[in-house]
């Protein structure tokens, strides 16, 4: 009897047995559970867990709840300046409504590839060259909206989208090289320039304030001769003074006649004109006989000789022969005919000079 008895309850028991191991599920932390029972949605979305399901009516399917890392292809695309560009990114998206992305749509990882390629195609069409380089913030924002909108409606929720590579041609690489150097190459001009201007206010600054001390200058000069020295080489330094270059320059200023240019020749001596004749040097008596010719009272210029005034002597004996034309006779010649012996139109006695005792001794003439 007790034999009858526990067969069908051993039979009954490991009916239970297998039952249970056919209803039971374990649902982990990052999943949940959505039931479907005869191929209608129950309404409760099993938490993680131990959870049982009826076998043979009811289907469990897990969804993860993590946040998933999809990378997108990299896409080929002209920018809106005609540049053609290669961009591929990365999408961070979630699951927020496990039901929806088992019932909306039939797998919602790749229909989340799918709209994050054609939205890539998309932004890259609508930006510059520029724009997909230095502003990849405001890219990135853009791409996330165009994700996001359809992704709602499948119980997916887009955390972020990061464009992560340009890639560019090889020429257009050379040309932006190029770019990037020109404006380098300004940038330092314009530096220096602006050095150059704020140290030469300095240095005039400097040296205003030097010129009410004269002893500033050497003692900077010193400076300069000591920081030379102290580079231990064979240099040897000569201060020359600025003053002594100056004073040069004025006293060959100096040399120059008044009145002549560089590149201009000097004008030629002139005789003097009759009537400029000085008359402390021309002999006072040939003055007085002109003066008697003339018919106004002035000065003959046919009977003064212009280059009296122009005398010089020389202390060379004079040579054997006969003297030069026009001057006086020796004494004892005898005089001309009609010759006044004395009178305004006779000439003085002419007595030279005693010369010095160490100058030779001879006789002097005029040339004429």
């Amino acid at each position: 009897m007790v034999q009858e008895l526990l067969v069908p309850l051993v039979a009954v028991l490991s009916c239970g047995l297998v039952y249970a191991m056919a209803a039971a599920r374990v649902v982990k932390q990052y999943e949940r559970g959505v039931v479907l029972r005869l191929g209608r949605l129950h309404d409760a979305v099993r938490p993680p867990g131990f959870t049982m399901i009826v076998p043979g009516i009811d289907r469990l399917r897990k969804v993860n709840m993590q946040i998933v890392t999809m990378p997108v292809p990299a896409q080929d695309g002209i920018t809106r300046d005609n540049v053609t560009v290669r961009v591929d990114a990365v999408i961070y998206f979630k699951v927020v409504d496990p039901a929806s992305a088992v019932i909306q749509v039939e797998d919602y990882r790749f229909a989340v590839s799918q709209m994050a390629q054609t939205s890539l195609r998309s932004i890259i069409g609508k930006s510059d060259l520029d724009d997909l380089l230095s502003d990849r913030e405001k890219l990135n924002q853009g791409l996330e909206l165009m994700i996001d909108s359809p992704a709602v409606g499948w119980g997916v929720q887009i955390d972020r989208v990061e464009i992560k590579d340009v890639s560019l041609p090889e020429t257009m690489k050379r040309s932006m090289a190029r770019q990037a150097e020109a404006d380098r190459e300004r940038r330092a001009r314009v530096i220096n320039a602006d050095a150059e201007l704020q140290a030469s206010k300095k240095l005039a600054q400097a040296a205003q304030q030097m010129s009410t001390q004269p002893a500033a200058l050497q003692l900077r000069l010193l400076q300069t001769v000591v920081a030379v020295a102290a580079e231990k080489n064979s240099t040897l330094v000569l201060p020359f003074p600025v003053e002594l270059l100056r004073f040069l320059e004025r006293a060959q200023q100096g040399q120059q006649p008044q009145g002549v240019h560089d590149g201009q020749q000097a004008p030629e001596q002139q005789l003097p004109e009759p009537d400029a004749v000085d008359p402390n040097v021309v002999d006072p008596g040939l003055v007085d006989s002109a003066v008697a010719a003339s018919s106004d009272g002035g000065v003959d210029p046919s009977a003064v000789d212009p280059t009296v005034a122009l005398q010089t002597f020389t202390d060379q004996p004079l040579p054997d022969g006969s003297l030069a034309d026009g001057a006086p006779e020796p004494d004892g010649a005898p005089e001309p005919d009609g010759a006044p012996e004395s009178g305004p139109g006779a000439l003085p006695e002419f007595e030279p000079e005693q010369p010095p005792e160490h100058a030779r001794k001879g006789r002097f003439t005029r040339h004429h």
